[in-house]
Formats: C-alpha cells, sequence, structure tokens
C-alpha cells in the first residue's frame, strides 16, 4: 500500500534527527552560534534576514503563508509526468510556471525572495524549503518542521498540472499526489494541516486575502472544524455555481477541503484532527518531511533541522465561532460522533482578511 510505503520513508528520514542529537557541536563563525554539521551555518545569516527583513521580525502573516505554500508549489511538480521536485524550479523558471492556473499569484512571493537568495550562499532549492519551515516556526501552535541541505538546482521547468488544483475531482488530487509522492488518501489530509495558516487571494479575485479558517495567524485545528460546518452554495450562474460557501463571513472554503472532509475515504481522518493539536503537529511535520525531499536522495543531504527556532505554543481548544455550534456540523464520519465543542461568546463576526505584506 502506499501508506506504508509512506511510513517506511518517514522511519528512514527521522533516523538522522537522532543521530544528530548526540554529535559534537561545532562552533559557527558568525561567534554566536553552533552547529552539529558546519554546513548548517550558513542558514544562520539567512534566517536572520528572513526572520527581519521578509517575516516581518517573526510575524505568521503573508508572507509566511505564502512561502509555505511555495514549498509544496515547488516540490510536488515531480512524477510520471516528469519534474525534479524540490528543485528550486518554480524560481529559477517562474517565467514558465507562474503562468500555470494552479500557481496564480506565486510570482509574489518569488519576486519577494529573489533578493534573499540573491544575498546568500544557498541553492535556490534548499532556500526555498528553509523558508518555508522557518516561516511555519513564526505562528503558535506550530511543529518545528525538518531542514535538509544539499538539492540540486533544477535545470528545466517543472510541467503544468503537477500541482492539484481545488476545482479538481478528487480522484484526480488523490492520483497526482500519489504520484508525486507517495501520498495516499490518509497522508493528504496530513499535508492539508496547512491550511490552517493558509488564506486566497485569487481563487475569489473579489475577496483577496481570505482565510481559510478564523485563526489564520496560529497553527491550529481550527480549519477541520470550520469545514465540517455545514455550507451554503455561491448564489447565482457565475463561475462559483455549486460550489460551497463557508457560513463564516469573510472565510474562504476550497471545495477539494470541503470534498475531502465528506469523502468516505477521508472523513474520519479529518475529523480526527479536530481539537487533537498533538495530531496536528505530528502529522504535519511527518508529511512535510516527505515533500521537502522529494526528487533527492535523503542520504545524500545534511540534516540542519536544528536551526529552526521552536515554535510558541498553542494549549487552547478548537471552539466553534461565535453563533454556531454542534448542530451547525454536516457529520460525515460515520465511525466517530464529532468532538462536543464549546463556542466563542458574542454575535457572529466576520473573519478579517490576512493584510498585505
Amino acid at each position: 500500500m502506499v501508506f506504508k510505503a509512506l511510513i517506511v520513508i518517514l522511519g528512514l528520514i527521522t533516523l538522522p534527527v537522532t543521530r544528530a542529537a548526540l554529535t559534537r557541536r561545532v562552533a559557527c563563525p558568525d561567534g554566536k552560534n553552533t552547529a552539529t554539521n558546519a554546513a548548517c551555518c550558513a542558514l544562520f545569516p539567512v534566517m536572520e534576514d528572513l526572520q527581519q527583513n521578509l517575516f516581518d521580525n517573526g510575524e505568521c502573516g503573508e508572507n509566511a503563508h505564502e512561502s509555505l505554500r511555495l514549498t509544496f508549489h515547488d516540490a510536488v511538480g515531480i512524477g510520471s509526468m516528469g519534474g525534479g521536485g524540490a528543485d528550486g524550479s518554480i524560481i529559477l523558471f517562474d517565467d514558465v510556471e507562474s503562468v500555470f492556473q494552479a500557481n496564480a499569484g506565486i510570482l509574489d512571493i518569488v519576486d519577494a525572495q529573489k533578493p534573499f537568495i540573491a544575498r546568500h550562499n544557498l541553492s535556490v532549492a534548499d532556500f526555498i524549503q528553509f523558508a518555508g519551515a522557518l516561516a511555519v516556526s513564526n505562528c503558535p501552535g506550530a511543529p518545528r518542521l525538518p531542514v535538509f541541505l544539499g538539492r540540486k538546482d533544477a535545470t528545466e521547468a517543472a510541467p503544468d498540472k503537477t500541482v492539484p488544483e481545488p476545482f479538481d475531482p478528487l480522484d484526480t488530487i488523490f492520483a497526482r499526489l500519489a504520484d508525486a509522492g507517495g501520498f495516499d488518501p490518509i497522508s493528504t489530509v496530513w499535508l492539508l494541516t496547512a491550511h490552517t495558516i493558509a488564506a486566497a487571494d485569487l481563487v475569489d479575485p473579489t475577496i483577496p486575502g481570505s482565510p481559510f479558517d478564523s485563526t489564520p495567524g496560529r497553527f491550529d485545528t481550527q480549519v477541520f472544524l470550520e469545514t465540517a460546518l455545514r455550507g451554503t452554495l455561491f448564489p447565482g450562474s457565475g463561475p462559483h455555481q455549486g460550489e460551497v460557501q463557508s457560513p463564516i463571513r469573510g472565510e474562504i472554503r476550497l471545495q477539494s477541503d470541503h470534498d475531502i472532509a465528506r469523502d468516505s475515504r477521508t472523513a474520519c481522518e479529518w475529523q480526527s484532527f479536530v481539537n487533537n493539536q498533538a495530531k496536528a503537529q505530528d502529522r504535519f511535520t511527518d508529511a512535510f518531511a516527505v515533500l521537502t525531499i522529494l526528487g533527492s536522495n535523503q542520504d545524500d543531504l545534511i540534516d540542519c533541522s536544528e536551526v529552526i527556532p521552536q515554535p510558541a505554543p498553542f494549549t487552547g481548544q478548537a471552539t466553534f465561532p461565535a453563533g454556531l455550534s454542534n448542530a451547525d456540523i454536516e457529520q460525515a464520519c460515520g465511525e466517530t460522533p464529532f468532538p462536543v465543542l464549546a463556542t466563542d461568546p458574542g454575535p457572529m463576526t466576520s473573519v478579517a482578511p490576512v493584510p498585505e505584506s
């Protein structure tokens, strides 16, 4: 099974991290930091530059969200259709890949990252993945994601249609992710934990910056709860006819998330993340560990995960936004009841858009 193969890969990936904890540390040339491998010292000045000048002194804002998105859009370009995986092609060949429909809006973060790449001696492939892992560390409740160095930069663009789109049929999405990285429907749900800190500008251009849940600045499980709420169909006969919109004003719901939360193959796994912060952290780390090295032999890479700061914790609970309750859940998992959760006090309000950085 694909899922079993993924677990084997994960087991191989975690071994170097364990060994690294037992390795003697070396002093970095900056006189401030140490590392288990001297090659990792190169990441400290990159981190300082990114935190100060791209991530607004460590905020979980739009550039952080978009940097995480970029890791996926670069890495998933691999498989039977071609492409080299996490190889930097989305920046190196941005004139080609940015016009792909699935990559709409990607040029903003590509252009924002280019000056940093020019200032630092990292491959573009390594930079994209490092920036994404660092970005996530700025979001309270996030896991500390793995970082590796040593990827080879792309020599050609990835082909079109390697990035799934939110309006694709689920069979198409599942087949594409299985082909790209061995992700089965269950581990696809793990990948989608990234949507806890996601927003969209161009899924519906009339509402730019719309978050996928009510807490886009925090890595929590609200997206799994709020996507399970009963939605309403977009009115009229425009391009969004037949899509389901969130009952929470200001929030956008991807059709693919809506469908995966209700599909018999994934509904129970989706629901299992609700109010389960530890699972959200652990399973996203597992999925990202596979994604971030697609196209490389992990044995040829250097584990620099220790460079990533420990994210601030989130110890709260998932709650229904004001005005909503368990009665508003569209139950799709037939195996277990939906968790009983508290409702935020006050009248229902609108979720603010994620401001541009």
